[in-house]
C-alpha cells in the first residue's frame, strides 16, 4: 500500500511506492563509467594555467601557487554563474524584483589524480576537500554581499559534472535559498515550540528506533530520512548541536571524512558507484539565524528521472522506503 510521509523539518510530503518500482527499466539510467583521463584536462597536473589562478591550496612541499605539487586546489569557476565583481545592487519592475549576479563561483579540484574518486575507500582525499571547503567559507563569509554559502558535489553526467576530474563546487549567494530558508523557519518553530533542536530531536530519535540508521561514529550519525525524496537519500549529521560547518573543529572533520568513505564504500558496492549529489546544509553567512539550527549533509544517488507529477506538484514518488534501503546497505 503506498504511504505518505510529512518532513518533519520542512512539512513537504513525498510518497512512499514500493509498486513503482517494479515498472520495467525503472532504474535503467544510462551512465557513462568512463573515466579515461582525456587530453589538456584542466584540473590535471601540468595543466595548472588552463584554470583562473587558484584561491586555496595543500602544497606539501610548499611548492610554488598556480603549478604542480599540490594535494587540493581551489580556483574560482572560469564559467561563474555568479561573479564577486561588482556591488551588490537590487531594483524592481512593478511586481517584480531583481539584483546584480554578484557572488562567488569556486570549483574544489580535490585531488591530481584524473581518476581518483570518493568510491576508491581515501579517507584523506575527503579530509582534504572538508577542510578546503571550512577555509573557503571562513573566508568568503567575511565579504558582507553574501548571505550564504552552498558547498555541493555533483558525481557523474547525470548529476549533472561536466568534467570527469573529481571536484566540487561551493558558490556565494547574496539570498538565502528557498530550500534552506524552509529547514531553518521549520527548525525555528519547532524551537519555539518546544525548546529544542528538531535535528537533535531526530538523531535521538532515529538512535532508538534503529530503523533508518546506517552508521554512526563518535561524533557523525548517518541515516535515511524519515520522507525521502529519492531512493537510498542518505542524511549526515553533527552528534554534537552545531549551527556553522566551518565552525567544526578539524579532529571532527576527521571523523566526518571517514564514516563518509565507509559510508560511500556501501553505496558503490550496492548501487554499482551510481552518480549522485552531495550538499553541506549550512547556516546563513556567520550564522545570522541563530542557535536552533544544526548543519548537515545530503547524499543522493541518481536512480531515476525527476518527471512531471514532481515538478507540478513538489511531490516527490520514492519506490523504495527508507527502512529498506537502509536493510539493503547494512547488507554489504
Amino acid at each position: 500500500m503506498p504511504e505518505l510521509r510529512k518532513d518533519p523539518i520542512t512539512g513537504t510530503w513525498v510518497i512512499i511506492s514500493e509498486e513503482r518500482k517494479k515498472r520495467p527499466k525503472y532504474y535503467e539510467i544510462v551512465v557513462d563509467k568512463d573515466i579515461s583521463i582525456p587530453e589538456n584536462c584542466p584540473f590535471c597536473p601540468g595543466n595548472e594555467a588552463m584554470t583562473p589562478p587558484e584561491t586555496f591550496a595543500l602544497r606539501p612541499d610548499h611548492s610554488q601557487p598556480n603549478g604542480p605539487g599540490w594535494e587540493l586546489r581551489v580556483v574560482p569557476n572560469k564559467f561563474p554563474a555568479l561573479r564577486v565583481e561588482g556591488s551588490l545592487r537590487k531594483s524592481g519592475a512593478g511586481l517584480y524584483d531583481k539584483m546584480s549576479g554578484i557572488g562567488a563561483h569556486e570549483v574544489i579540484i580535490e585531488t591530481p589524480r584524473h581518476q581518483h574518486t570518493w568510491f576508491d575507500g581515501d579517507p584523506a582525499l575527503i579530509r582534504n576537500i572538508l577542510l578546503a571547503a571550512k577555509a573557503r567559507i571562513l573566508d568568503l563569509e567575511q565579504d558582507s554581499r553574501f548571505k550564504y554559502i552552498m558547498v555541493f558535489k555533483n558525481f557523474g553526467p547525470t548529476a549533472g559534472a561536466t568534467l570527469s576530474h573529481s571536484h566540487s563546487q561551493l558558490i556565494a549567494l547574496p539570498v538565502v535559498p528557498l530550500r534552506v530558508q524552509e529547514e531553518i523557519d521549520g527548525a525555528r518553530a519547532h524551537f519555539q515550540l518546544k525548546e529544542r533542536c528538531i535535528f537533535c530531536d531526530i538523531i535521538q530519535y532515529e538512535n532508538e528506533a534503529d530503523q533508518r540508521l546506517l552508521i554512526e561514529n563518535e561524533h557523525f550519525t548517518v541515516l535515511a530520512p524519515y520522507a525521502p525524496r529519492f531512493s537510498f537519500e542518505l542524511a549526515v549529521y553533527p552528534k554534537r548541536h552545531n549551527p556553522t560547518f566551518e565552525s567544526t573543529p578539524d579532529n571532527e572533520l576527521e571523523s566526518l571524512s571517514t564514516i563518509l568513505s565507509e559510508t560511500l564504500g556501501k553505496v558503490a558496492k550496492l548501487l554499482n558507484r551510481p552518480d549522485y549529489n552531495f550538499i553541506i546544509h549550512n547556516s546563513p553567512c556567520q550564522n545570522s539565524v541563530g542557535d536552533f539550527y544544526h548543519w548537515h549533509i545530503e547524499f543522493m544517488p541518481v536512480l531515476a528521472r525527476v518527471a512531471g507529477f514532481e515538478w507540478g506538484t513538489g511531490f516527490y514518488i520514492n519506490p523504495i522506503s527508507p527502512e529498506e534501503s537502509i536493510q539493503s546497505l547494512k547488507s554489504v
